[in-house]
């Protein structure tokens, strides 16, 4: 099927293709790649941030001008190419923005708003759009960018003033700052002393940062988007070209960081007229997006982690729990893992809005003389346990207004646990929980309070439990995934049809995603990985062999056998792998563990033996070959799972994403590993031949099939898939080993389970597909079927998955 014709109508939005922009991947680069990406058959190229970051930026979440599109991928003209470009071939474009944050470049001028409340302070005009607490020490914006105590810095002339430019400039290396107007001519320390801002080293920030950020990032400040000049002007591009036809949806970064996600949401709709908005926003097991929140839906997590979920073998957990004891020397439970993470987080690197929202509550306890006996230590120990304990990301409060039913149930369970915690904090956790919840009357600390804990719930989850927890618990490394709980083992075909019900109701074109620029792995890393729950035992005797084995190329003490652990499933999982990929992705992972090294005080010896062991193995070749036979034996059901989950994603209901270049295999780790450059025009060579009739040569072929043919069905007959017409039901085959799904009557979607028992079981057997009357055509093999009770070893003999037609819609 090629790509719709030149010039012809934008299809409606069914499923995107997520393109990484950055200097080596411009627009004009997007635009080259957009016939292939039309041919595949999405209908939205959607893109990374498209506003001026900060320079050498790698992603684009580091704007730092919000009113210029960005020059580095090639200015407001590169854009309208690849509008044009897409255009010409039917396809729309999905941005995503940054609402919730701000760049600090290096220089500080590279971001002219920064640069003016830099230089004049509270009364600069944009002072508001930063949450900076003025009040604080000498009303002086925190700049933790030095590498020891300010003293030190000026003693040793680290610390400079440059009058030689058109204005004069404090210089640290290659960080410039301004002069506040009338301080010129003072000496150095005094200069610096009178500036708006106060130059500190940079561990001073985990203590005495007076400015909100994005989780623990000192050079990404929050914004007061929820001002509507601030919303003005940071959305004023963005708007204009979805006014021009340019855009035609957005992808919301990270809503739970704003002071009014609800608020925002609605006034971007009456911004655009009602465009297609999707959150990144991490559900917590069952929890519901909330339902006043005018957008279409999640970016996907809740999809990926249900679609994963339903191939792993509950049977296998009891193995992997036992041979993670074994390596990790009797590991907490991950419950527990995630407790410990969180106190240590809101320790270490969130200890500043601890003490900014200790600070609230102490005042307006000094304000009110019936709540003035609570102490600043006891406020803090019951805020401590309160957001350790709270279950989720985010309530949903909103000053005035009645919280909804959820809310207050998250906050009370997280109240009653923190009780339990600290009985003799009893009072102080029940004056907290009322402030959250907004009771009682109301004035601007209470309202700032109940605010900054809600912005506070979500950075002690994602650094608590996503970037710390995440990297310690690793009984099987892929369900340690964004929005995922390692705690949970699985998930059976009713739940994930359940789900699928609901989102049908609830949020019928919401994004489904199996790999983002966020996830831990992509999804074929994943595929291979929960084969193992299929071989636990198998697992278990292999891996301790191999750690056997290695020995020889261990030094001294390390490394521990739990990240030992995590490094063979890393080899197995991401095979093959060199050392210029692993080594980073093992660093970053122990880096995040904050157990045996941490990013800001790394063990070099340590890391050292990790990265010996890593390598050592690598260079083996006994050990090498040995992975590399064990990952062979895998192959039969790592094919199974690969086509399986993306089939899935591609039947379920919603707007489906493909991560860039995932429509082949795709074994890439953690973020900067997944941003490796994608090859188009091997994708483009691969779906010629396909499309000329030749047979899959590959799994890399096979998966691409899927994938092409699935998205034309989608582009073709979006009211099968996202309309009112697309129901969605389960469609019965009598076997654990099968999953399958109808849609609208229409389509028919037939993938395998658990693979390796199907295989140990003998086989497929008598179960059968209960599909409707008709002639059905599986548009994978071009075989025909009849309705009825199909066999399901005649539906999948060539192939682990079938996408069935009827004749008559074909």
């Amino acid at each position: 099927m090629p790509a719709a014709d030149a010039g012809s109508a934008r299809a409606p939005i069914a499923a995107t293709y997520r393109l990484q922009l950055r200097a080596e991947f411009d627009f004009d680069a997007a635009a080259a790649a957009a016939p292939r990406i039309a041919a595949l058959g999405a209908t939205h190229l959607y893109l990374s941030p498209i506003l001026q970051a900060g320079p050498g930026s790698a992603h684009g979440y580091d704007v730092v001008d919000h009113s210029r599109v960005s020059a580095d991928l090639g200015g407001p003209e590169g854009f309208a190419r690849l509008a044009r470009a897409a255009r010409a071939e039917g396809l729309g474009i999905v941005v995503d923005v940054v609402p919730n944050h701000i760049a600090i470049p290096t220089p500080a001028w590279h971001n002219p708003v920064l640069w003016s409340v830099l230089r004049d302070g509270p009364g600069a005009p944009e002072a508001r759009w930063f949450d900076v607490d003025w009040t604080a020490g000498d009303r002086a914006l925190l700049m933790p960018v030095l590498g020891g105590p300010v003293g030190r810095c000026l003693r040793d002339g680290e610390i400079t003033l440059d009058r030689d430019g058109t204005e004069p400039l404090v210089r640290y290396h290659e960080h410039a700052f301004p002069v506040r107007p009338g301080t010129e001519d003072l000496p150095l320390p005094a200069l610096l002393d009178r500036q708006w801002y106060r130059l500190a080293h940079w561990r001073v920030a985990d203590e005495e940062l007076n400015y909100r950020r994005f989780f623990d990032v000192d050079t990404l400040a929050g914004v007061r988007v929820e001002l509507p000049a601030v919303f003005a002007a940071t959305h004023r591009v963005l708007l204009d070209l979805h006014a021009r036809g340019d855009i035609d949806g957005f992808r919301i970064d990270h809503p739970d960081g704003l002071a009014d996600p609800r608020g925002y949401l609605r006034r971007l709709a009456e911004s655009t007229g009602g465009a297609w908005v999707v959150v990144e926003k991490i559900l917590e097991g069952d929890e519901p997006l909330p339902g006043d929140w005018p957008c279409e839906g999640t970016t996907g997590y809740d999809a990926l982690n249900r679609v994963m979920g339903v191939l792993v073998d509950p049977a296998g957990a009891e193995a992997l729990t036992a041979t993670w004891t074994d390596m990790g020397g009797a590991p907490p439970t991950f419950a527990e893992a995630a407790e410990a993470a969180k106190r240590q987080v809101l320790d270490g690197p969130l200890r500043a809005e601890v003490n900014r929202l200790v600070g609230i509550a102490a005042a307006i306890c000094h304000a009110d003389i019936m709540l003035r006996d609570h102490t600043r230590r006891a406020l803090e120990e019951a805020l401590v346990e309160l957001l350790v304990a709270f279950p989720v990301y985010r309530a949903y409060v909103v000053p005035g207004e009645d919280p909804a039913p959820a809310s207050r149930a998250h906050l009370r369970e997280a109240s009653a646990l923190a009780c339990d915690r600290v009985p003799e904090r009893a009072d102080e956790v029940d004056l907290l929980t009322e402030l959250a919840l907004a009771r009682g009357h109301r004035d601007a600390l209470r309202d700032e309070f109940c605010v900054r804990f809600q912005q506070t719930c979500g950075p002690v989850m994602a650094k608590g439990v996503e970037d710390t927890a995440f990297y310690r618990h690793m009984r099987l490394s892929a369900l340690n995934e964004v929005g995922g709980d390692p705690g949970a083992f699985g998930i059976d075909p009713d739940r994930l049809h359940a789900w699928a019900h609901a989102r049908q109701a609830r949020h019928p074109v919401g994004m489904t995603s199996l790999t983002t620029h966020d996830t831990k792995r992509t999804e074929d890393v994943r595929a291979r990985l929960v084969v193992l729950s299929e071989i636990a035992q198998e697992w278990r005797e292999q891996v301790l062999a191999w750690h056997a084995a290695a020995a020889p190329l261990r030094q001294g003490d390390g490394p521990h056998p739990a990240d030992e652990y995590l490094m063979w499933q890393t080899l197995v999982g991401a095979w093959p792998i060199g050392p210029e990929r692993l080594w980073p992705y093992l660093e970053k992972a122990v880096r995040e563990a904050k157990l045996r090294t941490a990013w800001t005080a790394p063990d070099h010896e340590y890391e050292a033996s990790l990265r010996t062991l890593a390598e050592g193995v690598l260079a083996d070749p006994a050990l090498s070959g040995e992975v590399a036979s064990f990952v062979a034996r895998l192959a039969p059901a790592t094919r199974a799972n690969v086509l399986s989950q993306k089939l899935l994603q591609l039947a379920l209901p919603g707007v489906v994403d493909v991560y860039q270049g995932t429509e082949l295999v795709s074994l890439s780790l953690v973020d900067p590993d997944n941003r490796r450059p994608v090859d188009h025009e091997d994708r483009r060579v691969r779906m010629e031949r396909l499309d000329a009739g030749a047979a899959p040569a590959d799994l890399d072929d096979e998966k691409l099939l899927v994938t092409m043919r699935a998205l034309r069905l989608r582009r073709a007959h979006p009211d099968w898939f996202a309309g009112a017409d697309a129901s969605y039901e389960a469609l019965p085959s009598g076997s654990v080993h099968a999953v399958g799904m109808l849609r609208a009557g229409r389509v028919a979607a037939v993938t395998t389970r658990l693979p390796v028992g199907l295989e140990r079981g003998g086989g497929w057997g008598t179960a059968g597909l209960a599909l409707p009357e008709g002639d059905w055509r599986d548009v994978l093999t071009g075989r025909s079927v009849a309705g009825g009770v199909v066999p399901v070893e005649g539906v999948l003999d060539r192939m682990p998955v079938a996408l069935l037609v009827r004749e008559e819609d074909a």
